[in-house]
This record gives structure tokens, sequence and C-alpha cells, in this order.
């Protein structure tokens, strides 16, 4: 069956964020007087949603807050981020929507983040005409690694799982996808690369890689847009 969309991760997939998110978490588990390490964001972190993080951190650092506070405290800091800039593109992602665009591919975002990010992202960088929908953590009750992101994107989008493919950075992501039966390639970041991808279509280098591969496993490669 032809290949009909593609579903992009955000974080850590079209930008680069995972670095800003842990210096986030760090300064707020500061306040509470805990030290949260690199590697411990990497091992436990990286990729997670929000609230998912928050209802570890209270319960393996012993942190005396609710996860509601840390939810308000790192939904703060986002949106203070994200009310001076956008998060920065990872390399080759600017590049890979136009080709995906121009060759009639249907595009969605899907996120185990919430949505203002992600509308800051395809606002700043003129993508909003490109993308089909945004599947958040607003949108669903249990976000990723469950696969109910994915099945509404699909709903959404009025396609087959066998038509789409997924793009995540993460093993999280990648569960979720697998899990609602959409083949993924796994593009590991520098946050992310000690997880296990054993279930993705393939592992590659960076979005360069992806676009490249999908051109000659999917026969993306001509200018008639796909039925």
């Amino acid at each position: 069956m032809a290949l009909r969309a593609i579903l992009l991760d955000h974080d850590g997939t079209i930008v680069s964020s995972e670095h800003i998110h842990f210096q986030m978490w760090v300064h707020i588990l500061s306040q509470y007087g805990f030290e949260l390490s690199e590697l411990q964001y990497k091992t436990y972190y990286a990729g997670l949603p929000t609230r998912a993080n928050a209802l570890d951190m209270v319960q393996r650092f012993g942190i005396d807050a609710s996860p509601d506070q840390l939810i308000e405290a790192k939904n703060a800091a986002t949106q203070d981020y994200l009310a001076n800039q956008a998060f920065p593109l990872m390399p080759g992602v600017r590049e890979a929507i136009v080709y995906f665009h121009s060759k009639g591919l249907k595009l969605a975002v899907v996120t185990g983040a919430s949505a203002n990010g992600v509308q800051k992202t395809l606002q700043a960088n003129g993508f909003e005409d490109k993308f089909s929908t945004i599947v958040s953590s607003d949108d669903v009750r249990d976000s990723k690694p469950a696969p109910e992101c994915y099945l509404l994107a699909l709903q959404r989008l009025g396609v087959a799982a066998d038509e789409c493919l997924a793009i995540e950075d993460t093993q999280h992501g990648l569960e979720a996808a697998f899990r609602a039966g959409i083949s993924c390639l796994a593009l590991p970041t520098e946050m992310s690369k000690q997880q296990n991808f054993h279930s993705a279509t393939a592992v590659l280098n960076g979005m360069a890689e992806a676009v490249e591969y999908i051109r000659h496993a999917y026969g993306v490669e001509s200018d008639s847009a796909p039925v």
C-alpha cells in the first residue's frame, strides 16, 4: 500500500529541545534541594510527558511537593521560554518537511507534550500550512507510550496504519507507534541513544537519512503525489 502520511514526534525529532527541558527540570528540582544529573535525565525522563516525569521525581527523590506542583512549575518554565523564542529545529528538519509536503504526503505532529510548543514551532517556521493536524497530550487520556495519540492521528488524517510512517527519537515514542500498528523510523539523539529501539523499522542518524530512507524504501521519488 502506498505511503500517504508521515507522523512526526516534536521534542527531539522536529526540535532540539531535550537539553532545554533538562535544564528546566534541573532548576525546578534545585529549588527543593535536589540535584538532577544528565545521566538521570537520560535514563528516566527523556521523551516522557511532563506528568510522568513529575510523578516519578516526587517518588524517586522524595520531594516534599505534589506532582501537580512540579507540573505547574515545569509548564510555567516552558511558557516563559516559548514567550521569547521557539525551540530550535533539529538539523535537516526544514528540508524534510518541505520535501514530504511537496510529494503530497499528509503530515501530523504526534507529541506527548502539550500543543503550545508545537504551535510555536509551526508558526515560527512557517509550517502551519504543511501540517494537517497536531495530536498532543491535551487530546488524549493516556499519552506515550500508550498508542492513543497515534490512533487519534490516524482517525483525524483518515488513513490506515499501514499507509503511515512515524518518526521518533525515543523508546517511548517508538512503542506508542508500534502499538498503534504504525512502522516507525528511530532517530536517537544524545539524550536517547542508550534506549531500546529494537522494534524500529530502521535506526538512522538524523532527519536527512530518514528522507533518503523514505525515498528509496517507499518509492517517494517521483513528482506524482501518492494516491
